[in-house]
């Protein structure tokens, strides 16, 4: 249940990443309400899961999901970069994120 928790609130620091983005600096209301609840429900969910993971487990991967995700939103939807030497890096850090669920014994 940790994991499943950790899996969510790391994909909903996409949708707050991304709302924020949209928000244009808090300036239009939508996204800026958007991206703090989808904050609280995000830090919410990390929370529980660190009750159960430890914290370098638990806070390394959702940062990484966070940065993968969003970084895939960027490229995939707002057309930024796709760089091979990217797409690398965001494949190594794929990478530790599997393997840090791999050698969890949670």
């Amino acid at each position: 249940m940790a994991w499943t928790a950790l899996l969510v609130a790391g994909l909903l620091e996409v949708g707050w990443a991304t709302s924020m983005k949209l928000s244009n600096g808090f300036t239009r209301l939508g996204p800026t309400v958007a991206t703090f609840v989808l904050m609280i429900i995000s830090f919410g969910l990390l929370s529980f899961a660190m009750r159960f993971l430890p914290l370098g487990t638990a806070y390394t991967v959702w940062t990484g999901i966070g940065a993968v995700g969003s970084a895939l939103v960027g490229i995939l939807i707002m057309k930024e970069s796709s760089d091979p030497v990217r797409l690398i890096c965001l494949g190594l850090i794929l990478a530790g994120i599997i393997g840090l669920r791999l050698t969890s014994t949670e």
